[in-house]
């Protein structure tokens, strides 16, 4: 749903993407990044079963990992450096980088281990979908309730409101679950309906 907010943010960042192409990083390394970014992140998750505090750093780590995802993308578009295998690696990354965060979830006891199970295939499942419809030809952008960017946005809200609300990861956490699943059911029917002519 976010998808087109997300093309609107990369010419809002353009400046940003220049400032750091002029440093020298590269699309990839932003990626890499973003990795490292989601990495802390999940490490402060786990962490902030010893000091609550750890929370407000694992936010602000996650979110900054979002933002490299807008800007990897960003810099490879302004300076002409998009390319397939950069692309692969960037989708491959971020499916990494959620997956961090909500294994950290799971296994730090911030909620149901059910649900963080469910939630962490379907929020990997959303992406398969798409790559598996666009291996086909059919386009998958900006289809569902819950992409990526509106994914980061519930678990860095949720982390941020547990400091003042313990059981707000948790729920999230369900919200997550059934919104991420629910996108991969519109997914679905959408390439059903893309595919069903073709039967005929």
């Amino acid at each position: 749903m976010l998808t087109r907010l997300k093309e609107r943010v990369e010419l809002v960042l353009a400046t940003e993407a220049r400032l750091l192409h002029k440093m020298g990083l590269t699309p990839t390394q932003i990626s890499v990044l973003g990795i490292l970014l989601a990495l802390s992140a999940g490490l402060c998750i786990w962490a902030s079963q010893f000091n609550r505090l750890f929370l407000l750093v694992a936010s602000i780590a996650f979110m900054f990992s979002g933002v490299c995802d807008i800007l990897d993308g960003a810099v490879a578009r302004l300076h002409n450096e998009s390319t397939i295998y950069g692309g692969f690696i960037d989708s491959l990354l971020d499916r990494y980088a959620e997956a961090f965060v909500l294994v950290a979830i799971i296994v730090s006891g911030q909620c149901d281990v059910l649900w963080g199970s469910i939630a962490l295939v379907g929020s990997l499942l959303v992406s398969y979908t798409r790559a598996r419809a666009e291996a086909t030809g059919a386009k998958m952008e900006s289809i569902g309730v819950a992409e990526r960017a509106e994914r980061v946005i519930i678990l860095v809200v949720a982390i941020l409101a547990t400091l003042v609300w313990q059981e707000a990861l948790s729920w999230s956490i369900v919200i997550l679950a059934i919104l991420a699943n629910a996108t991969v059911l519109q997914r679905a029917v959408h390439f059903y309906k893309i595919a069903e002519p073709e039967k005929t």
